[in-house]
């Protein structure tokens, strides 16, 4: 698969942001992410294949960057930079947006996909933890045309700011605004409110904190594919009426993987080690108050279960553990987080972790 950027330009807001929004504090909860840029990829097949095609493409091309243009002028925080790791500089420079074309066709990609391949659909690949982020953009898209027609956009967006509902809405937004129909979603900042910065948290306290939570080495990326029925078998099987009635999709396969894991650790090492597990949960609509849907910024936590190696390795005790975890982030938890005493509770949480 040869990939051929063509052009490469800064789409900038269709109005420019006033002046009393030009700078973007961060929240207490943006401050622990670190400067690393998350990769998405989407696929979309070509609208028919009649030799007029490119010029079909070429059509939609335009209205993606004139979209993609002003749904920047709602969400303007994405089209500037970051600075010192506590604030946005809303300046207007843009996203960096490139056009490529790609030798293939999209049923080529699908069938087999290769994943050093496919990250040359994405922009420039800074996907990478990084121990500074002056000046870095907040977002990127590579928008590739394939030879039937098709077209990928790949994103690299930046985890200073945008968590995984926040990408979410920012192309609901995006998507709706290009097809110049439905409900424009409108992005709420009130996350810098509720959790206010601190100044006394160091920067790259992320930097700092990951060699304990995590392993770097020699690693491979496989992809493993759950059909329907399986994930179906699992729920039944992870269904207790004692402990959790209705485990969900996510709950059942992650425990299956989890007893892999720990499978796999005893026959490698020869005895059973305890183990832990952890999601990424949103804590939007946790509170009474409830933080908006399309709120903007990192409102998420870290849940982990823990396995000891005493504990028996079965569905529904795995499944517990996982619910269990993830329901100490109830929306008490999260108003803890809340105003000046958040920074406090913070401290507590990133200790316990390490």
């Amino acid at each position: 698969m040869v990939v051929e950027m063509m052009f490469k330009e800064s789409i900038k807001p269709s109005c420019p942001t006033p002046y009393h929004l030009r700078t973007y504090r961060l929240s207490l909860l943006d401050q622990l992410m670190p400067s690393a840029h998350v990769p998405m990829i989407f696929f979309y097949s070509p609208i028919n294949t009649d030799s007029n095609h490119m010029n079909i493409v070429g059509e939609r091309l335009e209205r993606l960057k004139q979209s993609l243009s002003e749904t920047l002028t709602i969400f303007y925080p994405f089209a500037g930079t970051i600075k010192d790791g506590l604030y946005i500089d809303c300046n207007d420079n843009g996203v960096q947006y490139v056009e490529a074309k790609v030798s293939c066709c999209l049923s080529e990609i699908i069938s087999n996909p290769d994943i050093l391949m496919i990250r040359k659909l994405l922009p420039s690949n800074i996907c990478r933890l990084v121990s500074s982020d002056a000046g870095i953009p907040v977002a990127m898209i590579q928008v590739n045309i394939l030879k039937c027609g098709g077209i990928v956009i790949g994103t690299q967006t930046s985890h200073k700011i945008i968590d995984g509902p926040t990408s979410t809405t920012f192309l609901k937004a995006w998507a709706a605004s290009a097809r110049g129909s439905g409900e424009v979603p409108r992005p709420s900042f009130i996350a810098p409110l509720l959790f206010p910065q601190n100044n006394l948290l160091p920067r790259d306290t992320m930097l700092a904190i990951w060699p304990s939570l995590l392993k770097f080495g020699k690693c491979v990326t496989s992809r493993f594919v759950f059909h329907a029925s399986a994930i179906a078998t699992l729920k039944a099987k992870a269904s207790s009426s004692s402990v959790v009635p209705n485990p969900t999709s996510v709950e059942s396969v992650s425990a299956f993987i989890w007893i892999c894991f720990t499978t796999a650790s005893r026959i490698r090492y020869g005895s059973r080690r305890p183990s832990v597990l952890s999601h990424i949960v949103n804590l939007r609509g946790k509170t009474a108050t409830s933080l908006p849907e399309h709120s903007i910024g990192n409102l998420l936590w870290i849940a982990t279960a823990q396995c000891d190696a005493e504990v028996n390795l079965e569905l529904q005790s795995l499944v517990g553990l996982l619910r269990k975890s993830i329901m100490e982030t109830s929306g008490e938890f999260v108003e803890e987080l809340q105003g000046e005493r958040g920074f406090q509770k913070v401290l507590k949480c990133l200790t316990d972790m390490c």
